[in-house]
């Protein structure tokens, strides 16, 4: 799918007039007590989890540690989402501090490669060639990409979630290979701090549980990690419309990104993500003014005649599996011929 520009003449440009409706509003405004309770939160949470995994040390118990773990991985994932963003703290010193302990100690993967890799998504999302989400890899989100590919892709909506287990291991994996080749002045630091998460991981897994309870502990955690990381993202933008490169700010960021309704379980589920648009549009908007903002942009984006997409969670998903299925329809008929 691509995408037609349509923009405001005479008056400034379209995103001009929210950014002030929303500046009035004061949606921009810092929410530190807010982050403050969050932050503590999951940092108490964290700590509390491994204080368990070592209390109740050689038992299959441990294993439950391994799912709580495996979910709170996501949501320390989630803080360092919006500490990258600015969210947090105004100026990038104190948030890249923070962002290195949430990100490279507390999970084990690199800020630095957060930063770089989220903002060329946030600048182009779902454009084929400039947004690295859509890259082709082992999942395909463009039927010409798709072309000549294998098994996987021509039934790929059925690996989707099974493909998602393997995330938390995969942006490990390309933070190293970025780590090697960056050449910035945060390298060494980074590198020591996520080598040290994954060394003090895997010897506490070792030392603390036989070997069979230290493997299922290592998929169960690292598997529902993924899938839960990958869960809070997918429905954002996948099924989407394409950018051909016309559009302006306003339509770029509206026109691919996908807006999910809940309450108050969805938003804490999804760390405020579900309010992609809006997220979109004014990256650095606390998590928690996101759902104040939303009826302002859509009211507007009703105004100026831009289509705003919401849906519920499930269908969400529904959606982006369809766009899957179809991108791999060609192969599965060629393969029958």
């Amino acid at each position: 799918m691509t995408m037609t520009a349509e923009t405001r003449t005479g008056g400034g440009s379209d995103f001009a007039e929210l950014n002030r409706r929303i500046n009035a509003a004061g949606l921009l405004r810092r929410r530190p007590a807010y982050y403050a309770v969050r932050l503590s939160l999951v940092t108490l949470a964290l700590a509390g989890g491994w204080a368990a995994f070592f209390l109740i040390g050689d038992s299959w118990w441990t294993i439950a540690v391994a799912v709580f773990l495996g979910v709170l991985f996501a949501q320390v994932g989630l803080v360092a989402h919006d500490l990258a963003h600015r969210q947090v703290f105004r100026t990038n010193k104190p948030s890249a501090r923070a962002g290195l302990i949430f990100g490279n100690v507390a999970i084990g993967m690199s800020y630095g490669y957060w930063m770089e890799k989220h903002t060329k998504h946030h600048a182009n999302p779902n454009h084929d060639d400039l947004d690295p989400d859509v890259s082709p890899e082992v999942l395909v989100w463009n039927a010409e990409d798709a072309r000549g590919r294998g098994f996987v892709v021509r039934h790929q909506a059925w690996f989707f979630f099974p493909l998602l287990s393997l995330l938390g291991l995969s942006l490990r994996k390309d933070s190293i290979n970025w780590l090697i080749r960056e050449r910035g002045k945060r390298r060494g630091l980074e590198s020591v701090l996520v080598s040290a998460h994954i060394l003090g991981y895997l010897a506490a897994l070792v030392l603390v549980l036989s070997p069979l309870q230290a493997l299922v502990f290592f998929v169960v955690h690292q598997g529902l990690f993924g899938v839960y990381l990958g869960m809070t993202f997918a429905p954002n933008h996948k099924g989407m419309p394409h950018p051909d490169g016309s559009e302006d700010f306003l339509r770029k960021q509206v026109l691919t990104s996908r807006n999910v309704r809940g309450g108050w379980l969805v938003d804490t589920a999804l760390g405020g993500l579900n309010y992609q648009i809006e997220h979109h549009l004014f990256p650095a908007m606390p998590t928690p003014n996101l759902r104040k903002a939303q009826p302002l942009v859509q009211r507007y984006c009703e105004e100026i005649g831009v289509s705003y997409e919401l849906t519920g969670l499930i269908d969400s998903y529904r959606q982006a599996l369809r766009h899957l299925h179809d991108v791999g329809a060609e192969l599965r008929q060629a393969k029958r011929a």
